[in-house]
């Protein structure tokens, strides 16, 4: 059995140069996931494709062709990417009987042309809605750091995934929070994009005004690499200096755990950051996201639910016929709260390079909890995962979770960075620096998918 790197960079290096087998590390990689994958993140194992792929890669090296800067490197999808040759499930049973895509996704096509190797989709929550991957028809998703524990959601099979070392990137997508919440609690890097920059063509959609698709990985560099291909042209460095920095505060610095905003205000001195700033309509904002949200999603999937409701999962069912009904006048309301709360934030990062706040209040809670109780306060362990992704998503604006370095055996939990539109560059840089500064981290699962 071979010795597969843990990062996609160092993969491609050596598949390019000729150490490794593009092919010898798909095999590996599809027999541990078979094996291991006792935390229920994949829905679907690519077996057949992924050896095609890989062998293509071999070829490339043979003759002295250049595979890519993904050459070799094994990553998952969320299955509501389209996979050509698959039916995309959106993780729900109604579309179990729906046509095969004829093609990839566009991100999943630029990451095959740079010579990444597709092996999995992976579990969600139906539809993409909410924030713990507990689906009705595939299951819970299990945290690798505590299989007792929730992986996040809705992209939490991929997050599980890459949290585990099964794989070194994964695709996932974030409407409200659904790469920062999973790459918090799983602990790892995670990238909402700029809002439009990156393709959701062949992605199944939720809520279109708020639609991205990501990354995560376990370095910044990783996620930088496959950013860029995702993005399809490379990233232009960021401007030199020291980033203006600033911690939100108001909404943000409440209802959070303790370590986490000790963890922020760690790296916070180490940017030497200014003042806080305060987003006046965050709280107003993020019950504008919950409307907005259910209203779209309620109006997509509403014939659906009058042709059959019993099919889909019962809490997804709920949440979508609650956001069905509300009244248009309500709608208006929560469109207003948002251009206002999208001034706010522009107007921040006209003064700031870099805003900083928790990307989960908590780490991951039990998957038997319904409540947990943060800052003497008591919250509902689901919905509450997004309290501070959930509003920053209606600005539109990149926004990365990178890992705070923790004890020993303490679960994981995120700092989100955020800054302009088209600056993910500068996130990169930032997360890198602060993980050569031993202020984030993404560290190995001490409880691998093996013993789950």
């Amino acid at each position: 059995m071979i010795r597969v790197p843990d990062t996609a960079s160092a993969i491609a290096a050596g598949v390019r140069d000729g150490r490794l087998s593009a092919q010898g590390i798909a095999l590996d990689t599809l027999d541990r996931i078979a094996r291991h994958d006792g935390l229920n993140a994949v829905t679907r194992l690519l077996g057949q494709r992924a050896l095609a792929d890989a062998a293509r890669v071999d070829a490339a090296v043979a003759v002295g062709r250049d595979p890519g800067p993904l050459a070799g490197v094994p990553f998952a999808v969320k299955d509501l990417f389209d996979v050509a040759g698959e039916t995309t499930s959106a993780g729900a049973r109604q579309r179990a009987g729906a046509p095969a895509a004829g093609q990839d996704a566009e991100v999943v096509a630029r990451l095959c042309a740079a010579g990444a190797v597709l092996v999995a989709t992976t579990n969600m929550d139906e539809f993409a809605y909410g924030f713990s991957t507990e689906n009705a028809h595939h299951g819970t998703t299990r945290n690798p750091h505590d299989p007792e524990r929730l992986a996040g959601g809705s992209s939490g099979g991929s997050a599980a995934l890459v949290g585990a070392g099964l794989v070194p990137l994964a695709l996932g997508s974030d409407t409200n929070g659904s790469i920062r919440v999973p790459a918090s609690l799983c602990g790892l890097f995670g990238l909402r994009p700029t809002f439009g920059a990156v393709s959701v063509a062949g992605v199944y959609p939720f809520v279109e005004r708020l639609d991205t698709v990501g990354c995560f990985a376990r370095s910044p560099q990783d996620l930088a690499i496959a950013h860029a291909v995702m993005l399809g042209q490379a990233l232009t460095p960021a401007a030199g200096g020291r980033p203006r920095v600033a911690v939100l505060g108001g909404w943000f610095a409440g209802r959070a755990a303790a370590g986490v905003l000790a963890g922020i205000d760690r790296i916070a001195a180490h940017l030497e950051a200014g003042p806080p700033v305060v987003l006046r309509s965050a709280a107003a904002a993020r019950s504008a996201g919950f409307l907005l949200t259910g209203a779209e999603g309620g109006h997509r999937h509403l014939s659906a639910l009058r042709r059959d409701a019993m099919a889909f999962d019962p809490v997804t069912r709920d949440r979508l016929i609650a956001g069905a009904l509300q009244p248009v006048a309500a709608v208006r309301d929560a469109e207003r709260i948002a251009r206002r709360f999208v001034d706010e934030v522009a107007d921040a990062l006209v003064d700031h390079d870099l805003l900083l706040a928790p990307a989960t209040p908590m780490s991951a809670p039990r998957i038997d909890a319904t409540t947990i109780v943060v800052d003497g306060q008591t919250l509902s362990a689901r919905a509450d995962l997004g309290l501070h992704t959930q509003p920053l998503s209606l600005a539109g604006v990149p926004i990365l979770s990178a890992p705070l370095r923790q004890p020993d055996g303490t679960m994981p939990i995120g700092v989100q960075l955020i800054a302009g539109p088209g600056r993910e560059t500068l996130l990169f840089e930032t997360a890198a620096s602060l993980v050569a500064a031993g202020l984030v981290a993404c560290s190995p699962a001490p409880v691998r998918a093996e013993a789950a």
